[in-house]
């Protein structure tokens, strides 16, 4: 890397920093000191002939008595307020060989875990050994919420304050290898959650050795936004840039989530977040990178190619099916959920259009949200029912197992997994984990009381959280109450299974993994209808018609509805239930009845496909054209 600590193949190791700010630096190695040659630019550098990795070290600034560790620390064994560990990135030795990555367009199935409350253990040796209960459901990318070291004992991850290394909570540098590469060689892939758009509250000495790493000219929802595009903002954007390139080429992740990127500001030619998913990119020769982001307002320029004035990401997170769908499971539209209805219309417009807002003005937010999206393939938007925010987002972080009916929590699990889209399940959600998942964060008593103070504020929007208790962020019994209970996988059978049965038909059926093309039709507030269109895995007339209710029983008199009609020469033939007897239901029943009569059931989802139609149906069909 251009900074850091780097062991020499002749032996000692080379330590380079960037550091304007302070008239006088020293490294200190082992406890014995070293000057530090001066270039061009504010860098410093020395050769140390006697360091090796496992040496501790930090650079004392001016006259403070006690080192500070390394802005591109590789290893913080005793946190970030301790020395900084030389670590030799080459030691370990990879399996991977023949892994060719993650790349964009295929068909991924995401599942987003916290390493910490992932498993009892809460460290990367025990995720690692539960990725082959994710295989087994079909799951094929795995994203790790952020890992960059932050103070305290627990947390979500999104106030690290060393980027380069891997928190010591969850394990050493190469447990974190390790995890990689158990996921290649079960064929799974591994995405990092990173943070660019601040560092966190304690701990961060970035500002200690220059003061251009932060700027005040934006208003940042975490405190001071990161300098991309002002004086001196070159090496931050270098350190930011070698970060994302760092993950991809050291510990071999498959690519990178970026975390609320409208919040990452940058008024310069080529947008930071483009340049670092170039360099991410570039890093892993041989291997597809896939880089996502997370983006309120659901700018479509962040998947857009580069020559189209994009910034050529490969997907960015579907806020909207989330929200819409919440309105729908829940019945409850609070605070920014006061956007939707949840009805079937806005479901289909999701499946048929994606992004719901793309200019039109929020009433939440009283201000025109997105921009226009109509030409984005549907791969590129992340869809989700839960994931930690919006689980997080809650009085008492319950899932939405406990929120909705299993009933209707089939139906639109039906919905993201066999419609358009990326899917992405949370930690727990294939075996409807009742787990919560609250907001969580080690802080000194100092910054403690000022969390608690905000997330409450933050939770106020929600009026019926006014008159709750909400958990504590920084208690330990905060963080315990969301590790995962994986005995429920054992008890949640049919949700395995039916978690198993739809990733298999996404995956398998002829139609679904390939279709030419789909339209939609609404059939009641509560329902709609999917039509998906044969395409080059599709022999002759296959399609496969989705019909989604999350309400009441709808049979109409009359069906003047042309999606319903099958193709010439065919009839249509119950594929799959969501009542399922299998998956806890109380029974499949086909909705196409012998006189060509339909009847939707309520609370159910129900896939039909093209057969070559009957002797009967081919001579009624006769007698209706004489």
């Amino acid at each position: 890397m251009p900074i850091g600590a780097e062991p020499q193949p002749g032996g000692g190791v080379h330590f380079r920093v960037w550091a304007p700010r302070p008239d006088e630096i020293v490294l200190v190695v082992d406890g014995a000191e070293h000057p530090l040659a001066a270039e061009d630019g504010g860098y410093r550098s020395v050769h140390v002939a006697d360091a090796k990795p496992g040496s501790r070290y930090g650079y004392r600034l001016d006259d403070r008595a006690t080192p500070l560790p390394d802005p591109a620390s590789r290893r913080q064994p005793d946190g970030p307020h301790g020395l900084s560990c030389v670590v030799d990135p080459s030691a370990y030795r990879w399996r991977d060989g023949a892994w060719t990555g993650v790349r964009g367009g295929d068909p991924h199935l995401i599942t987003e875990i916290h390493i910490g409350t992932f498993t009892p253990e809460g460290t990367y040796a025990a995720a690692a050994r539960k990725l082959p209960l994710l295989k087994e459901v079909g799951i094929t990318v795995v994203e790790l919420m952020p890992v960059a070291e932050f103070a305290g004992g627990f947390g979500w991850g999104y106030d690290g304050v060393d980027l380069f290394a891997p928190t010591r909570l969850y394990g050493t540098p190469d447990d974190l290898r390790a995890f990689v590469d158990t996921a290649h060689a079960l064929e799974l892939g591994v995405l990092l959650d990173v943070v660019y758009n601040h560092f966190g509250p304690d701990g961060n000495v970035l500002p200690c050795f220059s003061k251009t790493y932060l700027t005040d000219r934006y208003d940042n929802e975490w405190g001071d936004a990161i300098n991309f595009d002002g004086e001196g903002a070159a090496p931050v954007r270098e350190f930011v840039r070698e970060n994302a390139a760092y993950w991809v080429r050291e510990f071999h992740v498959d690519g990178l989530r970026l975390d609320a990127t409208q919040q990452i500001f940058d008024a310069s030619p080529t947008n930071i977040v483009a340049e670092l998913t170039q360099a991410a990119r570039a890093a892993a020769p041989g291997r597809h990178v896939f880089v996502v982001a997370e983006n309120e307002p659901q700018e479509a320029r962040l998947v857009r190619a580069r020559d189209k004035g994009g910034y050529g990401l490969d997907g960015v997170w579907h806020e909207d099916l989330h929200h819409s769908a919440h309105v729908a499971l829940t019945g409850r539209a609070e605070a920014y959920y006061s956007d939707y209805t949840g009805a079937a219309r806005e479901l289909l417009a999701c499946v048929k259009h994606g992004f719901l807002y793309q200019g039109q003005r929020s009433r939440w937010q009283k201000k025109p949200r997105g921009r226009p999206a109509l030409d984005l393939p549907a791969h590129r938007r992340i869809t989700f029912l839960e994931n930690h925010d919006q689980v997080a987002n809650s009085a008492c972080g319950r899932r939405l197992v406990d929120l909705t009916d299993q009933a209707r929590l089939r139906v639109l699990t039906a919905l993201l997994l066999l419609g358009p889209g990326t899917p992405m399940l949370f930690q727990g959600q294939e075996f409807f984990s009742s787990t919560p998942f609250l907001y969580f964060a080690d802080h000194t008593p100092e910054l403690a009381g000022a969390v608690e103070k905000g997330r409450r504020a933050f939770l106020m929007q929600f009026p019926s959280v006014a008159a709750v208790e909400t958990a504590k962020p920084c208690a330990a019994a905060t963080f315990e109450r969301c590790r995962l209970d994986w005995s429920e996988r054992e008890r949640n059978s049919a949700a395995i299974a039916l978690h198993r049965d739809l990733i298999t038909l996404r995956r398998t059926d002829p139609v679904l993994s390939g279709y030419a093309g789909l339209d939609g039709a609404v059939i009641s507030d509560d329902a709609f209808l999917v039509r998906f269109f044969g395409g080059d895995h599709g022999a002759g007339a296959a399609e496969r018609l989705l019909i989604v209710n999350v309400g009441r029983e709808v049979a109409p008199a009359i069906v003047p509805e042309p999606l319903l009609a099958p193709p010439e020469g065919h009839d249509w033939r119950m594929l799959w239930s969501s009542e399922d007897a299998a998956y806890g239901g109380e029974g499949a029943r086909p909705p196409l009845a012998d006189d060509g009569s339909w009847v939707f059931p309520g609370r159910s989802a129900v896939l039909m496909e093209t057969v070559a139609a009957s002797a009967e149906s081919r001579a009624q069909e006769g007698r209706g054209q004489g």
